[in-house]
Order: C-alpha cells, then structure tokens, then sequence
C-alpha cells in the first residue's frame, strides 16, 4: 500500500530543521498509535510509534521505532508491514542511524542509514540489494525520516504563514524540504476535538523527484489547544485518493494506562471494519 508505505518513512522525517542541534518532540516511553484509512477502507492500517531510552555512560540515547502494517480487507488485497528504528543522541537531537525493514505483497526491503554530520556524508547499505549500497552526501542541517519529521513540528513556534527548511531522509535519498504552516483547523479524533494548525512539507529547493514529482502532497495537524500539542491527523494524497491517519492512542512518558477513549475508539473500528467486510 504506498500510502503506509510513504507514510512509513515519512512520518520517520518534518521536524529537521537547518541548526545543529534541536529538542527531540518525543520523551522516552511515549507512544502514539494511528488508525489508516484510505478511500472506503476505515481500517486500512495502523501506525504504531514507541519511544525507549537507550543511554550508556558515554552517551545519551533515545531509540524512536515505528510499526506500520495494513489491515482488515486492505490486508487481504495487500498485505504490507514495516519496522523501522532511528537512534537519536539525546542533546544534539541528531539522527545518528535509521534502520528499516519492511514485507509486501511485491518486496522486501532491509536497509540501515548512518549519518555522519563532521563529514556530512552517509552510508546507506542495503542488505536485499547489496549493489546499492552507497555513500550519500548530506546537505547542512540535521537529518530525520519523515514520520519524526512530522511529529517534530509539534516543537515548533509557527502560525498560518511561516516556513520552515528540514531534511528527511526517504531510504538512500535525502530530501530539501520547506515545511509551510497553512491554516488553523478543528478536527474530530476518538481522542477529542482540538484546534490544530497543519504543516505541509514542499520540495522546492531542488528539482522534485519521488512521490513529490508524482504530485503527491503531505499534510500533518497539530493541536493547539493541548498543552501535549499532539500530532493528531496525517494525510498523504495521491492521484488516486488520499490516505489519512488519525490518532487513536496517546500514551505520555511514564504513563502505563491507556486512555478510555482510545479503547472505545479501537471497538468502534472493530465494528466499522466488520460492517465493511
């Protein structure tokens, strides 16, 4: 399914921006989980996101995995899914390594991304496809994957008109984006009403190619209204339909107990998806 497929990486990308060092927007054992839908399909996939500490002595470290997974009928007709793991240094915010596998009904996909920012050059190796495996300049600034990207912009101070440049990694390629604040919105999720401001990432620094040469948009809300400032919708749009993940689970650093509203809404998808079927 390309849309989880994009969404996999782009949602591991829109909070780089051009500085050195940035404040991480998720906390070590915060969780977010999204429910895809895509055209008719309101159950199509699930996003998962969980946070870890990783520290040593010598280091601060956090650890930001992703499971991605097609579900329902959507899975029957296409079955897709995605692991993928960044590391993060505490106190820089830089992305030191992006690894990522994924399975669909057309290919397998296993590749690891590390950056190094003195040298401002990666190594992307390629475990399916050895041939590929390769050095990849880096452009100025910090490195995220798109779906960290997205969720960084939840740190950000910006109202309708700001922009924003970041960088987001997509596999072997590194993307120039300029991320835009557009409007300010009202969105229903399971987990309430919030007033949110949405981000759109643009590719207009350098010539577009992947999904933004195919004249694919990406759009993320963010809440405003909420002190936690909870990325609560994303939305990939395509030629042929628009996939959207709502937010359907917040867990907090340190929290163990999921929200009454998160379960209620998981039934109601269970009886949504049933009826579809």
């Amino acid at each position: 399914m390309r849309f989880l497929r994009h969404v996999s990486l782009l949602l591991l990308a829109i909070g780089t921006c051009h500085v050195s060092t940035a404040e991480l927007a998720l906390e070590p054992g915060e969780q977010l989980a999204f429910r895809v839908s895509w055209g008719i399909f309101f159950n199509a996939g699930s996003i998962e996101i969980s946070t870890r500490d990783e520290s040593t002595t010598a280091r601060s470290t956090m650890v930001v995995s992703t499971k991605t997974a097609t579900r329902g009928v959507v899975r029957r007709l296409l079955r897709f899914e995605a692991m993928a793991d960044s590391v993060y240094d505490v106190e820089s915010g830089r992305m030191l390594i992006h690894t990522e596998q994924s399975l669909s009904s057309r290919k397998k996909a296993n590749f690891a991304l590390e950056l190094n920012y003195e040298k401002r050059l990666a190594r992307f190796t390629d475990f399916v496809n050895p041939d590929r495996t390769q050095d990849v300049p880096m452009p100025e600034g910090l490195v995220n994957d798109l779906i960290m990207s997205l969720i960084q912009t939840r740190s950000w101070d910006m109202k309708p008109g700001d922009k924003r440049d970041i960088n987001v990694a997509f596999e072997k390629d590194i993307y120039e984006l300029t991320v835009y604040a557009l409007r300010y919105e009202t969105v229903e999720t399971p987990l309430g009403k919030f007033r949110t401001l949405v981000f759109q990432p643009r590719m207009e620094k350098t010539p577009p190619k992947g999904m933004f040469k195919r004249g694919s948009t990406v759009q993320v809300w963010i809440a405003q209204d909420d002190p936690r400032k909870l990325p609560v919708k994303f939305e990939v749009e395509f030629k042929f339909g628009a996939g959207v993940a709502t937010l359907v689970k917040h867990t907090p650093a340190g929290a163990s107990a999921t929200a009454t509203a998160a379960t209620d809404a998981s039934a109601e998808e269970t009886e949504n998806e049933t009826a579809l079927d």
